[in-house]
């Protein structure tokens, strides 16, 4: 039996609502991943967005945040970091 798809309907997806690229602009590790401190995917590494649009494992940006040469700013931009609402 041979059967021919003549038309297919997209009922539903799934992705990250994140910025252009998919990785974390720390790590560089995939979102859909987890990030380097965590060992296993849903060890909750969630995602935190700064107002500057710019997406980032919450255990990265936190590290990130803890060193003095961060002066708490966006590793990005370098804007003061501030976390979206």
């Amino acid at each position: 039996m041979k059967l021919t798809v003549t038309a297919w309907r997209d009922v539903a997806g799934w992705r990250w609502d994140v910025p252009d690229d998919e990785v974390c602009g720390i790590c560089r590790a995939p979102f859909d991943g987890t990030c380097p401190t965590s060992k296993f995917p849903g060890d909750d590494c969630p995602l935190i967005w700064g107002e500057c649009s710019h997406a980032f494992h919450m255990h990265c940006l936190i590290k990130w945040l803890e060193t003095p040469s961060s002066q708490q700013q966006c590793p990005m931009d370098r804007r003061p970091w501030i976390t979206a609402k």
